[in-house]
Parts: structure tokens; sequence; C-alpha cells
């Protein structure tokens, strides 16, 4: 069951929820101290990856003939665990995730688990009929971009303080640009299974080279964003350091490109891209990166 959740995916959510906390524990108006401004990011950042694996699990049910082909070696293409027994943990899951969204819950408000909710939808959406957004090209981003990226930093946000304001929307539009493009360099390998499964994915839509040229301007335009919200006031951490994490993070991004642009026919061939990791590793270091601008 652990290696049906996919732990490795479970710490980007995790962190993506503590960070927003964090974030704004240091935003404008500071709050004072209370034991809750680490019991309520902290359980968020539970919620988040236990919301993930159900997620990642419903991905894998409705994946199956997919994965059949390209990874024989999960634990449902092997029987390893029965297709019955996916279901209930699927459910389980996603019902302790809501569950633990209740709880989080600061001054009486229950704006996280709504927030939650919303992403759920979208997760389900995004996985099975009749939507199974998957299938259609950029709407398969646009239901990763939304739940992992916005509305993720916005429920840490919510852990702390009210999200009714333009920060933690512009926060969180930051991430959401960057996983619209981003989330793409999964579906290079798995063009041969998505493609039987009937998933118009970009690069099978678009071709390998036209489809990395497409998600380039989501490893730049979104951290550029930071040094704009800087200096217009939007966002309300320590100016220089939200600079230098512009400065850097913009450097990444375009080093990234320059692996995925350099032969982007090595996109398709490779099962996992240098690119995805450096995906995940630029989502953790703006994490952090962010968090430590707004404590700091």
């Amino acid at each position: 069951y652990l290696e049906l959740s996919r732990p490795f995916t479970l710490v980007a959510p995790a962190l993506g929820f503590l960070s927003g906390g964090l974030t704004a524990i240091g935003a404008a108006p500071y709050e004072p101290w209370s034991p809750w401004l680490v019991i309520y990011p902290v359980l968020g950042a539970l919620m988040a990856a236990v919301l993930n694996a159900a997620s990642n699990t419903l991905n894998q049910i409705y994946d199956l003939d997919i994965d059949r082909i390209k990874k024989p070696r999960r634990p449902l293409p092997e029987g390893r665990i029965p297709l019955r027994a996916a279901w209930i943990f699927t459910w389980v899951t996603y019902a302790v995730a809501l569950a633990l969204a209740w709880l989080v819950a600061p001054a009486g408000r229950h704006e996280c688990f709504w927030i939650v909710l919303a992403a759920t939808v979208l997760t389900v959406v995004y996985s099975a009929p009749p939507a199974r957004t998957k299938r259609f090209g950029i709407w398969a981003n646009v239901t990763i971009a939304i739940p992992r990226g916005v509305l993720l930093k916005v429920a840490g946000w919510s852990s702390v303080k009210t999200v009714m304001g333009v920060e933690p929307w512009f926060i969180g539009a930051i991430f959401g640009l960057f996983l619209l493009g981003a989330s793409t360099t999964k579906d290079f390998a798995d063009m041969e299974g998505d493609a039987r499964g009937g998933c118009r994915t970009l690069p099978i839509v678009y071709g390998v080279r036209r489809a990395a040229w497409m998600i380039s301007p989501s490893f730049v335009v979104p951290f550029l964003l930071i040094v704009a919200g800087t200096e217009t006031g939007v966002l309300t951490g320590n100016y220089w350091l939200l600079h230098a994490l512009g400065a850097v993070m913009t450097a990444y991004g375009l080093y990234v490109c320059y692996l995925m642009l350099r032969h982007p026919e090595s996109l398709a061939v490779e099962e996992n891209h240098v690119s995805w990791a450096h995906m995940y590793r630029m989502m953790f270091v703006a994490q952090v990166g962010f968090a430590l601008a707004y404590l700091l």
C-alpha cells in the first residue's frame, strides 16, 4: 500500500502546505505566537500527503490498462493488490484527508476544508470518467495545476490566516502557473501507454519538440512574478530575500529549459527524464524559499 501511494510524490504536497502555513505566519499583519501556529500547518501537511495518496491510487485504478504497458511492476498491474482493495484504500484515504482538513480551523474558520474539498473534486475529475480530463491535452494540466499548485498554497495559508485577500492567491498562482507546464514532464515517457489508453497529452497532440517549447515558459515566467509581486507590495515577505528567490528560481528554470530543449527527443526515450526530477526539486526550493523569505 505504501508503494501504491507512491511515497516520493507525497513529500511535495506536504511541504507545499507546510510552506503555505509558514508563509502566512510571516505575512503582514504578523500573527501573535500560539501553539496552533505549528499544530495546524503540521496537521494540514499530513492531510495533503494523505490526499495525494488517495489521488495517486485513484489515478492508478483508472490507468490500469495503461500501466500494464509501461509500468507493469506497479502493485495493481502485477496483481499484488486486488482492485477492490485499491478502491477501499482510495475512499478511506479521501475520507481521512477531508476529516483532517475539517480539523484545521484557526479561529473557527473552516476555509481549509472547503478548499480541500474543491481540490478533491478536481483530482477525481482528472482521473475518473466521465470527465477524465487527463485525456484532453491542456485540460489535464489545468486540473493538475489548480489543486496541486493554487489551492495547495492557499489551503496552507488558511491554516494560519484567512484567505480573503490577494496575497495567498497571488502566491498560489505562481505555483499553479509553474505546474501548468511543468506537470507535462511526466507525460513524455508515457506517450505509448497514454496513446493506447486514449489520453491526448500535450506530447501526443503536438509532438515532443513542440510540446517542450510550449511548456518552457512555465519554468521561468511564474518566478518573474515573485519580483513583480515584491515590487508592487502584493508580497509582504522580506524584500531582498524575495528578490533573491525570484532570481534563483528564474535561473534554475532557464537551466531546466536548456536541458529540455537541447535534445527534446530524449524526453520521450528516458523513462524519467532529468527535467521531471528537476520539476520536483524546483518545487522544493521554491517552497522552502518562500517560507524563509517570510519568516526571516
